[in-house]
């Protein structure tokens, strides 16, 4: 009997005593013991019968390789039939069994078709089937419980069969904990609604990380509006999350979830405010980088259409606001006046017909070519990828920064293959046309497209530039693509092509092909770095970049931010032309006061110079003439950061990376937040963003030399503020 089982037994016999039940004869029914039909705890399958090779030898211990996290099965051990990736196939069947409780209960998750099923057979005749959660890009490895109700089936001889027969994305099966019982498992509702008549600003959704995701269609006035998957708490709630209802004030609003928990609270806790829920804590959560970009709740990765227009600096960004990993990706939208201070507005895109909204860039069109302007006032057009079936090329625009419509002739551009995606666009003022750099994977190779329009509306097929065949890296995914001086010689310009892992080519462009000149070249040396972009139409000329900063913050309502804003240039070395990195100069707006050293010698086991000089965001400033020793270490709340001399590599919290001397000598500039490190050494050749989450409790910085002394010329600690209104040191 199960433990739930005796429990119920104990409370039925109390009430008989209390009733005098036994006393009048009265016959107490217990359910039966649960029959377990395979937990797949196991190094092999057993007596199940295995077809394929998509099952493997035995049941799998998690996620497999190349596959997001699998998680809500049970024990150690599941059905997982992503053995070799999504498209191999098979079955997985079990020995004959009878029929003998009212309920089969089990765990499934993984992709969604009428080829993905977890069968219950009866001579030979599929009686019941599940599948799971998953058919669109995104999604989770969540198992979750469903169950067959075997009433009408009690005696009768059967088999389960676990059938894999689908390729491509999602093309996989997670399955566990298969059990026969009489404890009737919870029940689901379908299609369940809640109406309101709008009056405030948001909806508050109740999240709990890592519940089953449930399909929550926003309709208004009985139409569909967005669709979303959202890990809705059926009970206990990790946070809120805020959907904007403003635009249809007084009206009639419905959300419906595609399923529910027959006892789940989820649409009754949906709440009504004109305010974020906890607005009192936002910006000053533990984890919330100080002067680092993160939204303010949800899931945030790719930069988007960087750009400056009507005075601030705009930042789109790949969002999910209805979860704290990938998916739903909107277009969030946060604006600064000075590349610090970020005020975020609110998301521009959401999901449609044509599918997500996945990454691309944002132009000023300053002689309306789009003809999408109005009344003299040039419109901010963003080109984006809709990334449905097909995944095609797509615009959105605006006259003031603020309300975007999206392009009533979209997608501009069609599918090139089901790989094509992340469009940066420019101006070519030489050949007066606007190019569109895609990304598309194509016969097995990543590809930069490059496309040629007078009007952001008609494109055509200029060129194509090969990279990597698909596995390596080079050209894989969000390219960014713009023109620097050499040693800033006007007269000297190079184009850069750059790639999302930071890989970049060095070479001209004549207005309808790159002519690379070096290629493959290390960008940024760190961690957790990924598909920057640079802002267009900034009007003094710089090339400024944002970049992917993956800072894992659990426990918080919101994860992942952006690194600081980037200036790059382009230098002359021995090794060729290279980009260098540096902080933007609006930064220092930050500093709020500044300890230093002049120079000095460090010697080996002498006291530290730095003691007292202590803060939690720091902006420290080192350079030094390595001499006789083997190493120059300056440790910064616990992340050491250490210059190897023989070698002439830097290490970053034990991430080792060439960083030369340059005349003899080293620079080093390390920012330190919340949420990790950037640090810049070799003038600028050598950036190491490292995400990682800083002792709260450690605010000391420590210098030394190992193995012989070394010349310090100056050293400069800056304490900062939060750029946050709130939250944080100030």
């Amino acid at each position: 009997m199960t433990e739930s089982g005796r429990a119920w037994r104990l409370v039925l016999l109390l009430l008989a005593v209390v009733c005098g039940l036994c006393d009048m004869g009265a016959e107490i029914v217990e359910a039966s013991d649960d029959l377990l039909v395979a937990d797949f705890e196991g190094e092999t399958y057993g007596e199940w019968q295995v077809t394929g090779e998509a099952f493997g030898s035995g049941p799998a211990r998690g996620a497999l390789p190349g596959q997001m996290s699998v998680d809500g099965f049970a024990g150690v051990g599941l059905v997982n039939s992503f053995v070799g990736g999504d498209d191999a196939t098979g079955t997985l069947t079990s020995p004959v069994f009878r029929i003998e409780r009212g309920y089969l209960s089990f765990l499934i998750g993984g992709g969604r078709s009428d080829q993905l099923a977890l069968q219950l057979l009866v001579d030979v005749r599929v009686v019941r089937s599940a599948t799971g959660s998953n058919d669109v890009p995104g999604g989770s490895e969540q198992l979750v419980a469903e169950s067959f109700d075997l009433t009408e089936l009690s005696g009768r001889m059967a088999v389960v069969r676990v059938l894999d027969g689908a390729k491509g994305s999602w093309g996989h099966i997670n399955v566990d904990q298969i059990v026969q019982t009489d404890v009737r498992p919870r029940g689901y509702v379908m299609n369940v609604e809640r109406s309101l008549r709008a009056k405030t600003r948001y909806l508050q959704l109740p999240v709990r990380n890592g519940a089953a995701k449930r399909v929550v269609t926003l309709l208004v006035d009985g139409e569909p509006v967005v669709q979303n998957e959202i890990e809705l708490a059926d009970g206990a709630v990790d946070w809120w999350a805020p959907l904007d209802i403003s635009g249809w004030r007084d009206r009639e609003v419905t959300l419906r979830v595609d399923r529910l928990h027959e006892d789940s609270a989820a649409l009754q806790n949906v709440g009504e405010s004109d305010e974020l829920r906890d607005a009192a804590e936002l910006y000053g959560e533990p984890l919330r980088g100080q002067f680092h970009f993160s939204p303010r709740r949800g899931w945030n990765n790719d930069p988007n259409g960087c750009v400056y227009y009507n005075g601030e600096y705009h930042l789109f960004f790949q969002h999910n606001p209805y979860g704290w990993s990938w998916g739903n990706m909107h277009w969030g939208h946060a604006v600064s006046r000075d590349l610090v201070h970020w005020e975020e507005l609110g998301d521009v895109l959401q999901p449609d017909e044509l599918g997500p909204m996945f990454s691309g860039s944002a132009v000023v069109d300053w002689n309306n070519t789009s003809g999408f302007g109005a009344d003299g006032r040039p419109p901010l057009v963003l080109i984006y990828t809709a990334a449905g079936s097909p995944t095609v090329q797509c615009l959105a625009y605006s006259t003031d920064g603020r309300k975007f419509v999206k392009y009533a002739g979209n997608p501009v551009l069609g599918e090139v293959t089901g790989g094509n995606r992340d469009p940066k666009v420019f101006w070519h003022a030489d050949t007066r046309q606007w190019v569109m750099v895609l990304y598309v994977e194509q016969r097995g190779r990543h590809t930069v497209h490059f496309f040629v329009s007078p009007n952001l509306r008609d494109w055509k097929l200029a060129s194509v530039t090969e990279g990597d065949a698909v596995g390596g890296r080079y050209l894989f995914e969000c390219p960014d693509f713009f023109e620097l001086s050499v040693d800033g010689a006007a007269a000297r310009r190079k184009w850069v092509l750059l790639a999302a892992n930071g890989e970049y080519g060095v070479g001209g462009f004549d207005g309808v092909g790159f002519q690379p000149e070096q290629q493959r070249l290390a960008g940024q040396r760190g961690r957790g770095f990924y598909a920057a972009q640079s802002f267009s139409d900034v009007p003094d000329g710089r090339r400024i970049l944002i970049g992917w900063w993956q800072t894992e913050t659990r426990g918080m309502p919101f994860n992942q931010s952006m690194t600081i804003p980037l200036e790059l240039g382009l230098r002359e070395t021995t090794e060729g032309v290279r980009l260098t990195f540096a902080p933007v100069r609006e930064l220092s707006a930050l500093r709020r006061g500044v300890q230093s050293l002049g120079e000095l010698e460090l010697r080996p086991g002498q006291r530290n110079p730095l003691e007292g000089m202590e803060s939690e965001l720091a902006d420290v400033e080192l350079e030094f003439e390595p001499g006789t020793a083997g190493a120059v270490v300056l440790t910064v709340r616990g992340v050491v950061v250490e210059y190897d001399v023989r070698k002439q590599e830097l290490v970053v919290a034990g991430h080792r990376v060439a960083a030369p001397l340059q005349s003899g000598r080293q620079h080093l500039r390390v920012l330190c937040d919340r949420t990790g490190v950037e640090v810049f050494a070799s003038g600028g050749l050598c950036y190491v963003p490292m995400p990682l989450n800083v002792d709260s409790q450690n605010r000391r910085l420590y210098l030394e030399a190992r193995g012989g002394t070394a010349v310090v010329h100056s050293v400069e600690v800056h304490a900062l503020r939060s750029a946050w209104s709130r939250g944080g040191e100030r």
